[in-house]
């Protein structure tokens, strides 16, 4: 997966105009991104309130594949997908959205039940109102930092290595938080740096993009690659983000 790949950039890289072929691109780009959040939302639900399906994923070995799944297919496809096609970019996109889908169809399962979860920071209580409000927040989150990406002039692309090493930190503090020392305060620093980490990731992500367009026009075969995993890069972002809001936003005792 191409999520970090080092694009190279220079001051007229950053200069480029807009023209109808980059408005296409990433049209593209969030048109695809936005299909995988309908996608996401719709498996979400269906593992959320239709109880074979919900016990199929949640009571099964199924679990494990779930939750993992989506991080093993991302650090796998960095070995394997060196130089992926169209249709390995995009395979590896709608598995690892309907991975993430069935995966958050248990804040469905927690506000069509009324069942709290139990975490380091306590009992939280999720309802419809609560992940209809952390999308919109998200959605306006997002719109904000991608228009920042897009239309700034500074140079974003030193934030790559940055962005990088912040979120390997915040996993392996994550995990040993989670293991060893459960700590609600350090959870608490955990969940504002992811959102603070994803915001550059936006931004960045963003201008890369746009960057990347100007470098690769004409070749088909690389646009078509670069719009799947751009669209990957941003989804998983805004996934990120969601869910720590919604964290935040959701009722605890």
């Amino acid at each position: 997966m191409n999520q970090f790949n080092r694009t190279a950039y220079d001051a007229r890289a950053l200069d480029t105009s807009v023209d109808a072929g980059l408005r296409s691109f990433m049209l593209g780009v969030y048109n695809k991104m936005g299909l995988g959040l309908l996608v996401t939302a719709a498996i979400a639900y269906v593992v959320g309130t239709v109880t074979p399906v919900t016990q199929l994923v949640f009571g099964t070995p199924l679990l494990y594949v779930v939750q993992f799944g989506p991080i093993a297919l991302l650090f796998g496809s960095m070995f394997f997908m060196r130089n992926p096609s169209p249709t390995g970019a995009s395979l590896l996109y709608w598995a690892v959205v309907s991975l993430i889908g069935a995966g958050m169809g248990v804040w469905v399962m927690m506000a069509a039940g009324g069942i709290p979860a139990e975490t380091i920071q306590g009992s939280l209580s999720i309802t419809f109102g609560t992940i209809a409000q952390a999308f919109v927040i998200t959605s306006a989150a997002f719109f904000g930092l991608s228009l920042l990406g897009y239309t700034t002039k500074m140079n974003l692309q030193p934030l790559q290595t940055f962005l990088f090493m912040g979120i390997i930190g915040v996993l392996v503090i994550g995990l040993i938080n989670t293991f060893f020392v459960q700590s609600s305060g350090l959870m608490w620093l955990i969940q504002f740096a992811i959102l603070g980490l994803m915001a550059g990731v936006v931004a960045w992500q963003t201008q890369n993009l746009k960057i990347m367009y100007h470098e690769i026009a004409g070749d088909q075969r690389s646009m078509a690659v670069a719009t799947t995993f751009g669209a990957l890069n941003l989804y998983i972002a805004f996934i990120n983000m969601f869910q720590v809001i919604l964290m935040l936003l959701g009722n605890r005792e």
